[in-house]
């Protein structure tokens, strides 16, 4: 359910904006879209895991409010993450 460190380092790298960034919007969307679909992963094997769908709600909410952040400040930079990272169809 979890991301590995090697996974975090890379989407780190793809997403970031210069060598030292790694807390920007971008960077913490690309974290957050990763841990929500291996949550969605988890819960087409067990449905009834409650506690862990809380978690997933919190981790939706927690991205929609970056992205609400991202979208007031620049838009462009909005557009290019939403379509780097599939998030709206």
């Amino acid at each position: 359910m979890s991301i590995t460190i090697e996974q975090k380092s890379a989407l780190i790298k793809q997403h970031q904006s210069s060598k030292n960034d790694t807390g920007s919007v971008n960077v913490q969307c690309a974290i957050l879209t990763t841990r929500i679909n291996n949550l969605i992963q988890h819960f087409k094997i067990h449905k009834k895991d409650h506690h862990s769908r809380r978690g997933l709600i919190l981790l939706v909410e927690k991205r929609r409010r970056l992205l609400k952040y991202l979208k007031q400040k620049n838009i462009n930079e909005y557009a290019t993450l939403i379509q780097k990272l599939n998030i709206r169809k």
